[in-house]
This record gives structure tokens, C-alpha cells and sequence, in this order.
């Protein structure tokens, strides 16, 4: 019997998604939705484009485990199919002597994932990146840029031509179990479907609650903003300039990536946003930014990120704040280099008491499975947890 497969987002998760369901049974039907007009509109096309080589994670963390094997299967994918891609490396650099013991830790963990890390003086460090400046870095060869649309483009082809229904400009409304399968209405009319899974990013909560599943956490968006530099100052970065990550906080910081195209973007910082798509301060949807607030796990966050939220939200309303924060990595870099660019939003998964949710996290409801967290590195591990979410199904 035919199986029918409906996955709900249209990122590069839900895609690769498609796509296994496919590799495994060229026979089943296959249908993928998205509520907007094209494919990758939100966190897949609105990052820096990085392909992570899983450095930072705990090595018995889903993240580290399915990077570093996602990074084979996305880099396979796009020799095959002619995606622009590199591999260049990058440098975690330590600008003040307090960061060197936490650069030797990174480094110690780099070893513990398999990578092929190593520590630079800054003579080496500047034999690399001229411009940096640094006491000390850490040299990861297996980081790489590539252009995440172009692979959300290579997709939708596969999938059109393995004979997946594609469908954009299709949001679900709501769905049951029945015993004859999931049956899901959306505004295109119900479908029916033997598994249901939602990959929808940002609206991913909101989706797996219209199917009938309370999601152990609530979404909250963070935007992120980016700059890129003017073409007279994209010489100051030849691949990847990273600072060493401080481990009270939940994000990288902001840090300099050379992509595919040879634009140089600098960011992102991480901010509230004030709608689940809230790509501007002046967008602003009040009943979703209702629904953050109203969230206790949000204000248990927020308790403890008091003096890190301020200084984000200042070096997001000042350009020479923002600058300031790329001069400890590149002192030559100025204000007027510093071009606007695109921002993105970060669907974060927090839960009820407050805690960020760290790793990659799934939930299996019936004839569903829910995609619930899935931050960086999730666009260079979509193959690999497209291999485990389509394993969930019998």
C-alpha cells in the first residue's frame, strides 16, 4: 500500500525531509506545504551561510553527533547538484587574556568532536587572517560557507522530478487523528495523509498545537541582525573570523563570514523580536508578542539575561556599537564600512522554567512528529535530521 507522507515547512528541514522519505520509498506519496509564496523564505535563506563543522557542542549532543555527519551529506549534495559551496576554515580568536582558558577548552572539545583543530600564536593567526587581531586562536579547517537557497533550489528540483506534490501558499489550520490517517485541514482545503511531519520553524509550536500535540516548549524569536561590509573594506576578511564564545550566554556573538558570493557579512546579534517574523523594529504583531510575554518561561529568561539583553538591544539601535563589537576582532574595520543587510529570526525554543533548550529537540505524537528546536546547526545538519525523523516512523 502507498504510504502518504505530508511534511509541513518548507526550510531546508522540511525539504530534506521530502527528499529521505523519497531515497527510502521512491513509492510513496509525498506532499510538502508552506504558508509563503517560495521555498526557504525565513531562517533557511536569512543566515550567514555558514556550514558548521560541530566544534561547539557537547560530543554526546544530538547538535555535534548530526553535524558532523550532516556536514558530509550537505557538502556531497552540493557537488552533486553544482551548488556554490567552500570549505575555508575559520578562526576563533582571543582578544583578552581571559578568553585563552576557554579558547584551550574549545580547542579540547574540537579534539573530543573529531576535528582537525589547532591552536595558533598570532603571527600563525595573521599568517591566515592579516587583519585580526589576536593573542591566540583556534584554527577549525572544517568550517565552510554555502548558499543555502541554491540548496533549497536544488531540492524543490529533486523533489519535483521524484513526483512530490509542492505546494506553496498553504497553511494548516488545523488536523485530527482518524483511523484512516491523519486528516489536516489547511487553507487549500483537507488533506489526509498515514504520517504528518512539521518542520515550520519559527510557527512550529503554533503548527504542532492545530495538529493536537502540547509541545513541551513555546517559541520565542530572537532577530538577528547583519551588516556587510562595503566592497572597499571586504579585503579586511578572507574566510571566517569568529570571537571565543563566552558559556553564560546562548548565543556565538557577532563574528565575520566571507560567503560563496565574496560578500562579507558581520553579525548577528540576537534581540527580541516583536512578532514571530519580526525582521524590523517596526514590525510588530501584538498578539504573538502578547503570547511571549504572557509566558513564564520567557521572564525566567529574561531574569537572567537583564544586562546582556541591554547591551544587545543598544548595539542594535547604534551602528558604531555594532562596529565596536567587530573592532575587537578587526581594528581597521570602521562605522562607514558597515552596510545594512538583511536580518534574520531565530526560532528558540525555551521551556517552562526558563531554560533555552540547547540541543536539537523532536517530539512523536501519534502519526506526527514534531521538529520542535532546530537552531544553527540545523541547516548543516538537515540531512542527518531528516535521516532520524524519517527513522521515527514505523
Amino acid at each position: 500500500m502507498t504510504r502518504r507522507v505530508l511534511v509541513v515547512g518548507g526550510g531546508i528541514l522540511g525539504l530534506t525531509v521530502a527528499d529521505r522519505v523519497l531515497r527510502e520509498d521512491p513509492r510513496a506519496e509525498v506532499t510538502v506545504l508552506d504558508k509563503e509564496a517560495g521555498w526557504a523564505r525565513h531562517q533557511t535563506g536569512r543566515n550567514s551561510g555558514v556550514v558548521h563543522s560541530g566544534l561547539y557542542y557537547p560530543p554526546d549532543s544530538a547538535k555535534a553527533r548530526w553535524c558532523r555527519a550532516g556536514v558530509a551529506r550537505l557538502l556531497a549534495f552540493a557537488r552533486d547538484e553544482g551548488v556554490p559551496h567552500a570549505v575555508p576554515g575559520k578562526l576563533v580568536v582571543a582578544t583578552e587574556r581571559s578568553e585563552l582558558q576557554r579558547l584551550e577548552a574549545l580547542h579540547a572539545r574540537g579534539l573530543a568532536n573529531g576535528l582537525a583543530v589547532r591552536m595558533l600564536g598570532p603571527g600563525e593567526a595573521r599568517e591566515r587572517e592579516p587583519h585580526v587581531a589576536t593573542l591566540a586562536a583556534l584554527h577549525v579547517p572544517e568550517t565552510g560557507v554555502v548558499d543555502y537557497r541554491a540548496v533549497c533550489a536544488a531540492l524543490v528540483r529533486r523533489l519535483g522530478a521524484a513526483g512530490a506534490d509542492l505546494r506553496t501558499g498553504v497553511e494548516v489550520l488545523g488536523g485530527e487523528e482518524r483511523p484512516s490517517g491523519m486528516h489536516v485541514a489547511t487553507t487549500a482545503g483537507e488533506l489526509s495523509a498515514d504520517h504528518v511531519v512539521t518542520c515550520a520553524g519559527l510557527q512550529t509550536d503554533l503548527v504542532t498545537r492545530r495538529l493536537g500535540h502540547v509541545p513541551s516548549v513555546r517559541i520565542v524569536p530572537f532577530r538577528g541582525e547583519y551588516r556587510e561590509l562595503a566592497p572597499a573594506a571586504a579585503h579586511l576578511v578572507r574566510g571566517l573570523v569568529y570571537p571565543v564564545p563566552d558559556p553564560d550566554l546562548p548565543f556565538l556573538g557577532v563574528h565575520l563570514t566571507r560567503g560563496v558570493d565574496g560578500t562579507v557579512h558581520a553579525g548577528p546579534n540576537a534581540v527580541l523580536a516583536l512578532a514571530r517574523e519580526g525582521y524590523r523594529w517596526r514590525d510588530v504583531a501584538p498578539r504573538e508578542l502578547a503570547g511571549t510575554l504572557a509566558y513564564p518561561g520567557f521572564w525566567r529568561l529574561a531574569a537572567g539575561q537583564v544586562r546582556t539583553g541591554a547591551a544587545e538591544v543598544a548595539r542594535s539601535l547604534s551602528a558604531h556599537g555594532f562596529g565596536s563589537s567587530l573592532r575587537r576582532l578587526v581594528p581597521a574595520l570602521r562605522d562607514v564600512d558597515l552596510l545594512p543587510s538583511p536580518a534574520g529570526v531565530r526560532a528558540q525554543a525555551v521551556r517552562a522554567d526558563g531554560r533555552l533548550v540547547d540541543d536539537f529537540l523532536v517530539e512523536r505524537s501519534g502519526r506526527c512528529v514534531h521538529v520542535l528546536n532546530a537552531p544553527s546547526p540545523a541547516a548543516t545538519a538537515s540531512f542527518e535530521i531528516a535521516r532520524h525523523v524519517v527513522g521515527l516512523h514505523p
